[in-house]
């Protein structure tokens, strides 16, 4: 999923994109730094009780540039054998009586707000490192993920000493209150899409809370994560509490989802994999989030403001190189504008910059490796062969690396493939409707809910549409705002719990109640 920020009119380009983080503004060019194309790695090792290691096997995988399909450095293979060592270490760091258990949680928040600051400090590095192993605009790593990044560090940061039980006024005589209590270990598998972001969103509410960490990273984009992993223990966190596993999803992905020693499992991903994950978890029944995939209905109603609704919804395909969760990828347009509405949307996409992903320019970068590429490239081919109707776009955009043109489909039905399947990528696809009752049964109609958009100039309809979508998010006039301070998750096969805001500390927390016998109540004189 994603999230926006408004850029300065100094960066035309990026400012048509209308990203939003709430509360963010950048006013000019000058602060978003000159990037260094030519980031140095410093980490590539397993991060295991605050020390380096290689792989138990020894074996490495290569990370790839996506700009240029060469490889930036091998990085340490992780697998089951080093799962087991990081839930080793984890496990020690969360006994009875260590630092981490003992500690104040004050000052778990103050440790939380050290690491947002030098995430700060070397914001200009991971931003450049983010794009390079990762293969997004830099201007956005740096305006948009980093800043988020901070900004969702500091707001758990501030939970960890406020998150707390009641007491409560139970029959008899009788004191009762309830704790509430970290779960224990955490296995977390975060996805390549937003790899700073989503190290960010796992590790907050979880350090909040006083739990310990096992994180598998993603084999597409492992360089910021492990650099994140050496500002965790410059900031002070004690050995195990954070442990970061670099490997294969099908190996260490699946260790930690079946290990007997981890208590709960977070993952964001595809709904595929996040079904195996709950089947694994399922041996110990430890606790389970899942912020998976979406395939998100956009509402243009004729009443709209269509300049606005055409940039909103552009962004909200093309954002990101259309690797989203939450991705507006179902444009439903009212019939009495479907035509202007296509015809500027076409406009629009043939203007969008798509290249060097280090040029302050650019708004489009490469998908993130060859598989995602050919995976784009087969459902054009998919569209094209349902009989969609291609507007423009639908090639490679470049002689090398994984880029792809930026493309729109029209005449889209609800049962091709382009309209039933997640693309992840940066296809458009706009289908016409009559009437509200009509597209809130053809929103509805799909496995996923993840989110949802609504655009139109009446409250009234606003609001009866927001209430029968079934989405976790209902966004009106807008798109793709996600604020650290509200919830973020899914209905249906887009998974379950909830992440951001108090909500996402839930999964994060056991509630013990606890009831004394106390003497009887007074009865007077």
């Amino acid at each position: 999923m994603m999230l926006r920020s408004v850029v300065s009119s100094k960066l035309p380009q990026i400012s048509r994109l209308s990203l939003r983080v709430p509360a963010i503004q950048y006013s000019a060019a000058a602060s978003i730094p000159a990037p260094n194309t030519q980031p140095e790695v410093h980490f590539n090792k397993i991060f295991i009780n605050n020390e380096w290691h290689d792989a138990v096997s020894k074996k490495t995988f290569p990370t790839v540039n996506p700009s240029t399909a060469e490889v930036i450095c091998q990085v340490a293979e992780g697998d089951k054998a080093d799962v087991d060592k990081a839930v080793k270490a984890a496990k020690q760091a969360f006994r009875l009586g260590s630092p981490w258990r003992r500690m104040d949680a004050s000052h778990r928040g103050l440790l939380l707000n050290r690491l947002a600051d030098l995430i700060e400090r070397d914001s200009a590095y991971l931003a450049a490192l983010e794009t390079l192993d990762n293969g997004k605009p830099y201007a956005l790593s740096y305006s948009v993920d980093l800043s988020v990044v901070v900004k969702c560090l500091r707001y758990y940061a501030g939970w960890a000493d406020k998150n707390h039980g009641k007491t409560i006024p139970i029959d008899g005589d009788y004191f009762c209150y309830t704790r509430h209590e970290p779960v224990g270990v955490c296995g977390q598998i975060i996805p390549w899409n937003f790899p700073l972001l989503m190290q960010a969103w796992k590790l907050g509410p979880a350090l909040a809370t006083g739990n310990t960490v096992v994180m598998k990273v993603a084999e597409q984009t492992p360089l910021t994560a492990l650099y994140v992993a050496s500002l965790i223990k410059e900031a002070g966190f004690p050995e195990g509490v954070v442990n970061i596993v670099p490997g294969y999803g099908h190996t260490a992905g699946a260790a930690i989802s079946s290990h007997m020693d981890i208590d709960k499992v977070a993952f964001t991903g595809s709904t595929e994999v996040g079904q195996l994950i709950q089947q694994a978890a399922s041996r110990n029944l430890k606790k389970v989030t899942l912020e998976l995939g979406g395939k998100s209905p956009n509402i243009i109603l004729s009443d709209a403001n269509l300049e606005d609704a055409v940039e909103q919804a552009h962004s909200a395909v093309f954002f990101n190189q259309g690797q989203v969760c939450c991705a507006g990828s179902r444009t439903y347009v009212q019939e009495d504008v479907y035509n202007e509405f296509v015809e500027r949307s076409v406009e629009r996409a043939k203007k969008r910059v798509v290249g060097d992903p280090f040029s302050l320019q650019t708004e489009q970068g490469p998908q993130v490796d060859e598989d995602q590429f050919k995976k784009v490239l087969g459902y054009i081919n998919a569209g094209k062969r349902d009989g969609a109707k291609l507007m423009c776009g639908g090639g490679v955009a470049a002689d090398r690396g994984y880029f792809i043109q930026p493309t729109i489909f029209g005449e889209v039905k609800d049962n091709m493939t382009i309209a039933r399947e997640e693309i992840f990528g940066p296809v458009m696809q706009i289908l016409k409707f009559k009437t509200l009752e009509e597209v809130i049964e053809r929103g509805n109609d799909t496995q996923y809910g993840l989110a949802a958009a609504v655009f139109t100039r009446d409250i009234d309809k606003a609001h009866y549409i927001s209430a029968a979508l079934r989405a976790g998010t209902v966004w009106v006039n807008c798109y793709n705002v996600c604020g650290v301070q509200a919830p973020f998750g899914g209905y249906k096969a887009s998974g379950n719990g909830r992440e951001f805001g108090e909500y996402g500390l839930e999964a994060y927390t056991e509630v013990k109640t606890v009831t004394i016998k106390v003497p009887p109540k007074p009865t007077g004189s």
